[in-house]
Order: structure tokens, then C-alpha cells, then sequence
């Protein structure tokens, strides 16, 4: 992690370091403040008449204020089964025993059964081994541009459809490429080192004057008044019909002359086709010479000249313009390689070309998937990767609608039917065709997905039958375990307290559900109870970022007329997302910082600079993101705050939004070293660590600058951890101090090297690292100082130093979790539970929790407190300790599962590997 001791990877959220600003911020940061801030907030002085101060509310907020009888949580799109470790550990198990040949869709459908917890690692490797254990064409063609889209590599100016990125992989010309080599589907891809095979010819236009040598074996093809010399051997051979033609008993064995006028072909294309014969070459041809040889194979069944004409079309489609001609004439002649070629550039273009209609009509209708599936290209694969696109464009467009009806007419087995079934329902409910989504959530349920239920009750109640609805859910309480989504959505349809206790029951089950929050701060705003509402609301934005509970606070905050943390948390959502409209759609977000920002004094470009400083260092990141918003309204193609922006987003776990302001810095970059250093942190993020290494030795070859030796360092000390490894790091790290930078920057090395020396066993030089970077306001630095002190034995120092970064951060769950290392057993307890409190999803008090009631023998109660986190966060580690402990109880059916739904979602974990083959050993031991 980038902000993070790399001791504590695995314990937190990833945090990234912070980039340089401009010249101007340098000179304002680069000196030491002494803690003391020099950014004060400036105010317009508010009018003391009540009336005007209410017209300006009403100016503010002219919808008024939300309500909860418009309140709804959406339903999850994805597949989500009620036992869901149990379908982790079946998937396993599957992949585990299948045959090759089956790894790839079953991949597939762990991506689709994974989806649910937005973990875009889990679901890239999900991909890879899809791709890795594709057989034909079409599903490496798909699975390749999925990849490339989940990459965002579309969002890269300078970079074509077609172009290939390095990696075998995603490489379009191994798509086309028929064969199967698991092995090597990681290795890099040798295209782009290729030189350029391709030779000057001069093309042949059919009017050149043949010469042939006068043979017995001469016939002659005539196309009207011209006559074609052939040698009637060469014809013959191009199939099995012109062999039988020229040597069997028709009649044209005997023949020296054979009329060819009505059989489709031109001149040019036969004295084509006689050149063929002879050369067996279709690049002396014309393009449009070749579609009729094509078009000729086909009627007379030469597969070698179709499969030539084929392969020669393919190197002709180089943009989406090529694709959709030549797709037609590939559809036509089914051309198989063609076809699948022409589909790649749709698909690597992907969302932008789900706006052309004359791609779309390739896809979208029943006719059109038939012709697809007649050259061989109609998929389940196919349509699903289409409409997840889609859905996440535009969940109501009649693209969107078609695609999935498509996508449910190829599935074949009873995810996919479940899956597809389920998604139709999500997108009729948003379309308000009630009847139509009761349908397709009802065909779900049949398939076993009994989360569905939840949308046929959805349907039902906006048809105005809301006591079957509630029957529904009632029916479900009682027949399966406690589930929290199942008490959110039964408080739907009660009401006053009863509606309470079912919204308390299910955050108590599962604090992530967004809705019991959002439905509490809105009952108490409509109670006059406005701060209570944005506390209610403040409990799941401090580890859960998501726009629309931000713009709730917003709005709330509005209302009460704290028009400055409501600009703050507005410019947060159009970080999120930049088109965000506010008040359920009827207010632009840029359009409500206007109305703002005649309230509040907008800060200067160096003000925001020293603001920024004082919001980082408080660890405050939603009003750094904040600032970082108004500073891009001043210099909207600045590439470093571009970057700033990203890693900000990346520590809160807001990938897709990150990953467009990453690849809008690479866009705006003003230079080439600069570009690859943004090239690199994608490839990180992305997981091509070796490729990202790469682009950061480029960048110092050409400037040795601060950011590309940190991203070295960096990516080394995550990916190795071998001594001679640590010490090139702390080498890379010294030189990257010596580079230009600000005192974030020089604050985030200064922290990541006290680490290192940390690790290697120099705690002198670590402790002088931390300090150096606590000098500068780095207030993180305190949990490194606290880890130097513990080392010596100082506990109390220790804790001393952890309660300052708790005084000083605005996030501190984490810093009350790493107090508990150094406290006494009832402390520990207390800052545990503080930090369960602030972060349910941090997993570490559980596991300590659930230990230390294991080392009390206290069994049951161990078990139950994982089996509680869960329930809404299955993870690795938390999986593990379970099977662990089921193992020790003897419970090895259990202890099998969750190892096995442990290793579903991380199948490399050597721990957990270790862990399940000797429960796999111990099974087999009480079966003999």
C-alpha cells in the first residue's frame, strides 16, 4: 500500500502516496509550517434578516428536502446466492476436478458469483484464467477485449483498438490465433517486436496478360467473350467439386472450353483464381478481388482459398469503420476468422461504439444474433460481456433491454438462466414495466436463485400489492438464517417502529447495506432533527463512500446552512462521478456549486494548495478530494492533480473512479517521462506489475525524477520481499529523496523507507525516517514511530504515539486498531471495538476477537463471531482462521468449505493451500 506501513498490507485499505505539485506548490510547501496551519476559512457574513436566510435555502434547495416515502434500495444486479460460501466452495471444487476444456466458462461463472462484492482484483484474475483456458477463437476474442475494458485501456488517447499492449494475454493478433497453450498465456507478447514482414508486391487487378506454357492439361474458362487458360490439375485441386468437374464423369472432364459466365465471377476474379491455382498467394490481389474469390470458394468449396481469403481480409480491418464493411461480407460468405476479427474492434471499443447504431444492429436483434451464431459467433459469453457494458452505461436503454433478452436466449445452463433472468428483472423494474420484471425475477426463482424473491416483491408492491410483498419477504425470514438484505427489504413494507426494527436488525447484520442509514438520517430530518440525521448518515460515509449518501449530507448540510462542507461533499460526488445530477435528477451538480459559491469564498490556486496540505495531513481524504475538485476548475488539464486525484480515490476503494482520473493524467501529461510514470501506476493497478516496472526504468532513463523512482520502489517492495530486494528499495527510495518534491511527497517516501529500514532490521534509521517525515506534517509517520518504539520494548510509548495519530486523523479506525497491538487486554478491547465501530470492514478485530475466545476455549462463540463479519464480508483471511478453527473442532466438512471458498477467492494463498491439503489428507485418513 502506498501510504501504509508494507507490514500492514494485508490488514487495510491500499493508500497511495501523493504527487508533486507545480513549481508554485513547492515553493509554498516545501518549508517546514511547524504544525501551525496558514489556510483560514473566510466566510460571506450571513444576513441577519430569517427571511432572507430562508430564501436562500429555498434558492439552494428549490425540491426541498428528501423523504423517505421516496426512498428505495436498488437491487443487486449480480448473482448473489443465499449460501454463498457453499458456492464458493462448489465452484472450487469444480474447477479443481473439471476437464480443461470446461475451466474457462466455469471461470466465468465464479466472475458472475464474485461480481456482487466489487473487487475488481478478484474479478480480473476471474477473467484471466477465462482466457487462459479458452479453446476457440471466439472466446479469446471476447475474453480478450473484456479484459482490455476492464482496464479502461479504451479511455488511452493515441492508442488504436487494434494495437496490442504487451501482453500475450490481450494481444488481438493471438485471438485469431487457433491453438491452446495455457502455459504460456502470461508470457509477454512478441508482436509489437516484429519487424514488418510485409513485402512490396504489385497488386494484381485481373487486366495483366497471363503467360502460361502450352500443356495438354490446359483448359480453358470462359466469362463471356474472355477466355481464361487454366491447367486443369491446379483447378482441380482447389476442391473436391472442381476435381470431380475436371476429372469425373461430367462433362466437363472432357471439355477444352467451359462457359463460367453464369457462375457469379468476373473476369478478374477467374484470372484471379487461375493465379491462385499456380501461386497459391491472394496478397497479389485487391481487396476487393479477394471478397469475390471469397465469395467463388464458398460456391465451389475450396477451403484452402477460403481460409487464404479469409486470413488476407483480417489484416485489412484496422478501425471500426473497416470492421463494419467487411463484417458483412464475412457474415455472407461465413467467414469465420473475418467475422470473429470485425467483433474484436466492436468489442475493443466498447462503451463507445454501444452508441453506433449500425454496430448495435449487429448485436441487438433476434435475427442478427442468428447470423452471428451461423458464422459461428453468437455466445453467452458474447452477449454477457456486451450487456454488463451496457448496464453500467445505461441501465433503462433499449440497447441495454435487447442485449439481455439476447443474453438469456444463449444460456444454456442454470447460472446463466439465473443470471440472465435476474438482470432482465433489474432493468424492467427500472423501466417501470412491473409486470414484465415480476415475470423474468419469477423465472429466476425457478432457477434457484432465491435472491430474486426480493424483485418479485419489489414488483409486486408498485403494483399495488404490498401485502403480498410483505408475506413474501416474511416467508423468507422464516425459512432461511438471518440475512440483513432480507430485513431491508421486509421494512419496505411496515411501517413506524416496526419498519425501525427491521432497518436496525438489518444493519446489525450487515452494517454495508446503505439504505437502513439513509432511510434513518431522512426520518430524522422529517422529525426536525437535521444533525442527527447528517451523524446518522456521517456512520457509513466514514468507511463507505458512495455519491448518493454524500449528497445526502449535502443536502442536510444545506438545510441547516453549512453551505461549506455541503460545497465540500458535492465537488466529492463529481469526483465520483462528473455527471452526477442531485436531488433525485433534477439539479446538475456543477449547476448547485454555482448556486454555492456565492455563500462560501472560493480559495486561490496557492490558498487550496496549503488547504490541501492541512487536509491530508488531518488524513481528511473527502475534503482533500474536495480540494483537489476546485483546484481542476482552475487548471483542468493539470496532469499531477489529475494523479493526486486517483490515489486519493484508489485509498477509498473508489477503483473505476481512479482509474479515469489516471488515465486522464497520462492524457494531459506534458511530457514523456511524465506519461510513463502514469502508465506504470495503471499497469500496477491493473496487475501487470513487471510491465509497470518497465515504464518506470523508461521514465528515469530520460529524467530521473521523484515519481518514477518511487513507483520502482514501490512496486518492488510489493512484489519481492527478498533481503538483496529490500536493499535495492531503500537505495531507490534515498535516491527518490534527493529528486525535487513537496512535502507530501517527501513525507510518503520518507514514511515507506522508515518501513523498509524497519524490515531490514535498522530501527536508528527508521526512527530517524519517521521523524524527518512527521517534521513535515506526514501524520501517518506516528504508526511507524509507534512500531520503532514497541520494537525496544517502550509499549507505552507505543500507545502514546498511536493516541496522537487518533487526536490528529479524521479517519482513525485503523490507528485505534494498531493502538490495540500495544495496549493492555482491556484497552486492547475497547480500541477493537471502537474500530469495528468506525470500520466494519476492517477484519482484523474480528480475527483477534474470535482468538482470543478460541484460547478461552470457547469454541462456539469463536466460530460465531467470524461467521457474523462473514456474513457481509467473506474474506480470505477470515475464511482461513474458520476452516482453521472447524479443523481443530474436528469439523473437517466444514473446515473443507471454507478452505475451499478461501481459495475461490485467491487460489495462489500458499497458507490456505497448506491449510486445505491437510484437511483434504485428514478427510481421507477418517475415510480409510
Amino acid at each position: 500500500m502506498w501510504g501504509l506501513e508494507l507490514k500492514e498490507k494485508l490488514k487495510s485499505t491500499q493508500v497511495h502516496a501523493l504527487n508533486q505539485p507545480d513549481g508554485a506548490g513547492v515553493d509554498t510547501l516545501g518549508c517546514s509550517t511547524g504544525g501551525k496551519s496558514r489556510y483560514h476559512r473566510i466566510k460571506f457574513k450571513p444576513k441577519s434578516n430569517r427571511c432572507s436566510s430562508a430564501s436562500v435555502r429555498k434558492a439552494l434547495l428549490p425540491h426541498g428536502l428528501p423523504r423517505t416515502a421516496l426512498l428505495e434500495p436498488t437491487i443487486d444486479p449480480h448473482l448473489k446466492p443465499i449460501n454463498f460460501i457453499e458456492t464458493l466452495a462448489d465452484v472450487y471444487g469444480r474447477l479443481e476436478t473439471c476437464l480443461e476444456s470446461e475451466k474457462s466458462l466455469i471461470s466465468i461463472e465464479q466472475y458472475s458469483i464474485l461480481g456482487g462484492l466489487g473487487d475488481p482484483k478478484m474479478m480480473r484474475r476471474c477473467l484471466r484464467a477465462a482466457r487462459q483456458h479458452a479453446l476457440d477463437v471466439h472466446s479469446k476474442v471476447v475474453l480478450s477485449a473484456w479484459l482490455r475494458y476492464e482496464r479502461r485501456e479504451v479511455g488511452l488517447e493515441g492508442i488504436s483498438p487494434i494495437d496490442c499492449s504487451g501482453f500475450l494475454l490481450e494481444c488481438p493478433k493471438a485471438t485469431l490465433e487457433s491453438g491452446y497453450e495455457p502455459s504460456s498465456i502470461f508470457d509477454n507478447c512478441k508482436c509489437v517486436k516484429m519487424p514488418d514482414r510485409s513485402i512490396d508486391r504489385q497488386i494484381f487487378s485481373g487486366n495483366e496478360s497471363l503467360s502460361m506454357e502450352e500443356d495438354s492439361a490446359v483448359v480453358c474458362f470462359s466469362v463471356g467473350n474472355v477466355e481464361i487458360n487454366c491447367l486443369r490439375p491446379k483447378i482441380a485441386s482447389l476442391s473436391c467439386t472442381f476435381k470431380a468437374m475436371l476429372y469425373g464423369s461430367f462433362l466437363e472432364s472432357k471439355m477444352e472450353k467451359i462457359d463460367f459466365s453464369k457462375s457469379g465471377i468476373s473476369v478478374e476474379g477467374m484470372r484471379a483464381v487461375e493465379l491462385y491455382s499456380r501461386t497459391r498467394r491472394v496478397d497479389l490481389f485487391s481487396p476487393q478481388i479477394v471478397l469475390e474469390l471469397l465469395s467463388f470458394a464458398n460456391w465451389y468449396c475450396c477451403e484452402e482459398l477460403k481460409s487464404a481469403c479469409d486470413a488476407y481480409l483480417v489484416s485489412l480491418v484496422g478501425c471500426l469503420d473497416d470492421a463494419l464493411i467487411l463484417i458483412e461480407y464475412g457474415l455472407e460468405e461465413r467467414a469465420n476468422l473475418l467475422v470473429a476479427s470485425c467483433l474484436q474492434v466492436f468489442l475493443r471499443e466498447l462503451p463507445s461504439s454501444l452508441y453506433n447504431p449500425k454496430v448495435m444492429q449487429i448485436f441487438t436483434s433476434f435475427e442478427a444474433k442468428e447470423r452471428l451464431a451461423s458464422a459461428g459467433h453468437a455466445s453467452f459469453l458474447l452477449y454477457y460481456f456486451l450487456s454488463q457494458v451496457a448496464m453500467e452505461e445505461n441501465m433503462v436503454s433499449n440497447t441495454t433491454l435487447m442485449l439481455l433478452k439476447r443474453l438469456a436466449e444463449c444460456a444454456t445452463e442454470k447460472w446463466q438462466k439465473a443470471l440472465s433472468w435476474h438482470q432482465l428483472g433489474c432493468v424492467m423494474l427500472e423501466r417501470k414495466e412491473y409486470r414484465s420484471s415480476q415475470y423474468y425475477f419469477e423465472a429466476a426463482v425457478e432457477t434457484g436463485h432465491v435472491y430474486s424473491l426480493v424483485g418479485v416483491a419489489r414488483s409486486k408492491y408498485r403494483q399495488g400489492q404490498g401485502n403480498s410483498a410483505y408475506k413474501l419477504m416474511n416467508s423468507l425470514i422464516s425459512e432461511y438464517k438471518a440475512i440483513g438484505w432480507i430485513y431491508q427489504e421486509r421494512s419496505l413494507y411496515r411501517i413506524g417502529k416496526d419498519k425501525i426494527a427491521d432497518l436496525n436488525t438489518a444493519t446489525e447484520l450487515d452494517p454495508t447495506l446503505v439504505f437502513p442509514y439513509k432511510y434513518r438520517a431522512i426520518a430524522r430530518a422529517e422529525e426536525k432533527q437535521i444533525k442527527e440525521g447528517i451523524s446518522e448518515i456521517d456512520r457509513i460515509i466514514g468507511f463507505k463512500l458512495a455519491p448518493d449518501c454524500l449528497e445526502l449530507r449535502a443536502w442536510l448540510l444545506i438545510a441547516i446552512g453549512d453551505y461549506e462542507n455541503a460545497l465540500r461533499d458535492i465537488r466529492a460526488v463529481l469526483t465520483l462521478e462528473p455527471n452526477y445530477m442531485m436531488f433525485h435528477g433534477k439539479m446538475s451538480g456543477d449547476h448547485l456549486i454555482e448556486l454555492l459559491g456565492h455563500r462560501v469564498q472560493l480559495q486561490s490556486q496557492a490558498d487550496c494548495w496549503v488547504q490541501l496540505y492541512d487536509r491530508w495531513s488531518s488524513v481528511d481524504d473527502i475534503g482533500s478530494l474536495a480540494v483537489i475538485h476546485q483546484m481542476l476548475e482552475n487548471d483542468p488539464g493539470k496532469s499531477l492533480l489529475r494523479f493526486r486525484q486517483s490515489l486519493l480515490l484508489l485509498r477509498l476503494n473508489c477503483r473505476k473512479a481512479a482509474m479515469r482520473c489516471l488515465h486522464l493524467a497520462r492524457n494531459n501529461s506534458d511530457s514523456e517521462h511524465e506519461r510513463l510514470v502514469y502508465e506504470g501506476w495503471i499497469l500496477y493497478d491493473t496487475g501487470y506489475c513487471e510491465e509497470a516496472v518497465v515504464r518506470a526504468e523508461k521514465s528515469i532513463l530520460i529524467q530521473k525524477s521523484f515519481e518514477a523512482l518511487f513507483l520502482k520502489a514501490y512496486i518492488l517492495a510489493d512484489t519481492k520481499l527478498d533481503p538483496e530486494s529490500a536493499s535495492y528499495v531503500i537505495q531507490l527510495l534515498e535516491e527518490a529523496l534527493k529528486c525535487p518534491s513537496d512535502g507530501l511527497r517527501k513525507g510518503q517516501a520518507l514514511n515507506n523507507l522508515g518501513s523498509m529500514y524497519l524490515d531490514y532490521g535498522t530501527v536508528d534509521q527508521a526512527e530517524k525516517c519517521y521523524k524527518n517525515a512527521l517534521e513535515i506534517m506526514h501524520t501517518r509517520a506516528h504508526q511507524g514511530l509507534a512500531r520503532v518504539y514497541f520494537l525496544r520494548g517502550c509499549r507505552k510509548a507505543a500507545q502514546d504515539e498511536m493516541t496522537k495519530l487518533i487526536e490528529k486523523a479524521h479517519n482513525n479506525a485503523s490507528a485505534y486498531e494498531k493502538r490495540s497491538e500495544y495496549c493492555d487486554h482491556d484497552t486492547v478491547k475497547n480500541d477493537l471495538n471502537v474500530a469495528t465501530q468506525l470500520d466494519p470492514l476492517r477484519t482484523y478485530p474480528y480475527r483477534y476477537r474470535a482468538a482470543v475466545l478460541m484460547d478461552e476455549l470457547k469454541e462456539t462463540e469463536a466460530v460465531e463471531e467470524l461467521t457474523k463479519a462473514i456474513a457481509f464480508k467473506p474474506d480470505l483471511q477470515m475464511l482461513h482462521l474458520r476452516a482453521a478453527f472447524y479443523e481443530a473442532m474436528g469439523d473437517l466438512s466444514s473446515a473443507l468449505c471454507d478452505s475451499q471458498a478461501a481459495l475461490c477467492l485467491d487460489p495462489n494463498n500458499k497458507d490456505t493451500l497448506d491449510l486445505y491439503n491437510s484437511i483434504c489428507s485428514c478427510t481421507t485418513d477418517q475415510e480409510d
